[in-house]
């Protein structure tokens, strides 16, 4: 397996890793023996950088991740986020709690539903606009001083979020949702990442899917698929993009590859401190990923992709407007 620095500074992680969220929930009916199946491949494969988050489940994701790492922790990079309170009852509620006492308690439910002693990397999952930035990433940092966390990551912020986190404590991670259809960080998110050292973790670099090719239709989705209320996913709007991965499966079929295959060497082929976790509960979505690494891109390939689907290309907003504005820290 290859690998990649989460910054020059930074741990070295599998070039690629793997998103866990979908083995709990949001993309229909999901079976726990065969996400774990899938986490043992990844372990096959090297693929050992995983990422989680106590919102997933809500709350049974990181139990599930847990029972995959048990006797074998020392190989897995482990991540985990928190900042999001579900609630079990209402599934579709959302809020955030960057407060220093959440950060201490949530902290401590990851490491007991992981069953692990250290988490490698905590995220703030979203930024709580109710409290100031440095008193979030200073809560962190004790828990990095206390030894329950190795490594400090942000998601989905600004620039100058960024920035003034940094000051705190070296921020080694930010992770963001980043694919062809998704270019946002490249409004100076990118820029401060490389300037400031820091690894960029792509979520969803495959389009929660769709730039894989095989969806087709809405009608493709489980009735319960959150994808359902999402606007890119939604009336003239999935026709639109269905046109743009359509040239993304004429560009992979010459360079011989699968389309998601060609997404994701795009991404890697963005920065070297750029470490996607495309997220799968499959092993035969796994293996496909992992081929990714395979595929090289030259100037003339990353040209004809940017000139058949240029940043802003993509229909739709990527998120429900009330979920966008908790994704602007």
């Amino acid at each position: 397996m290859q690998t990649r620095t989460l910054g020059p500074q930074g741990p070295k992680v599998s070039a690629l890793g793997l998103g866990c969220m979908g083995m709990s929930e949001f993309y229909g009916a999901h079976d726990d023996a065969e996400s774990l199946a899938t986490l043992n491949r990844a372990l096959e494969l090297g693929v050992t950088f995983w990422d989680t988050a106590d919102a997933y489940g809500p709350y049974t994701n990181e139990v599930l991740v847990g029972r995959a790492l048990q006797g074998r922790r020392e190989r897995v990079f482990l991540a985990t986020k928190f900042g999001f309170l579900r609630d079990t009852g209402n599934p579709t509620a959302r809020a955030i709690d960057g407060s220093p006492k959440h950060v201490r308690d949530a902290c401590e439910a990851s490491l007991k539903r992981l069953n692990v002693t250290h988490i490698d990397l905590y995220y703030l999952h979203r930024v709580d606009r109710s409290v100031p930035i440095e008193d979030t990433v200073g809560a962190m940092a004790q828990l990095v001083h206390a030894g329950k966390v190795r490594y400090l990551g942000l998601s989905e912020v600004t620039p100058q979020t960024l920035e003034r986190a940094h000051r705190v404590h070296p921020i080694t991670a930010l992770q963001s949702e980043y694919s062809l259809w998704t270019r946002d960080p490249e409004d100076g998110v990118l820029e401060s990442c490389e300037r400031l050292g820091i690894g960029f973790v792509p979520y969803s670099p495959l389009g929660r899917g769709f730039l894989t090719g095989a969806i087709k239709s809405p009608d493709d989705f489980a009735p319960d698929d959150y994808r359902r209320s999402t606007p890119r996913f939604q009336g003239e709007n999935f026709g639109r993009n269905l046109a743009l991965v359509d040239k993304v499966r004429e560009l992979a079929r010459e360079k011989d590859c699968t389309p998601a295959q060609l997404a994701l060497a795009w991404v890697l082929a963005q920065g070297e401190h750029i470490v996607p976790i495309p997220g799968t509960r499959r092993i035969r979505n796994l293996e496909e990923n992992v081929g990714a690494l395979r595929a090289h891109l030259d100037a003339e390939d990353l040209a004809a992709i940017e000139a058949v689907f240029p940043a802003g290309a993509t229909a739709g907003e990527r998120y429900p407007e009330t979920m966008m504005r908790l994704s602007r820290g």
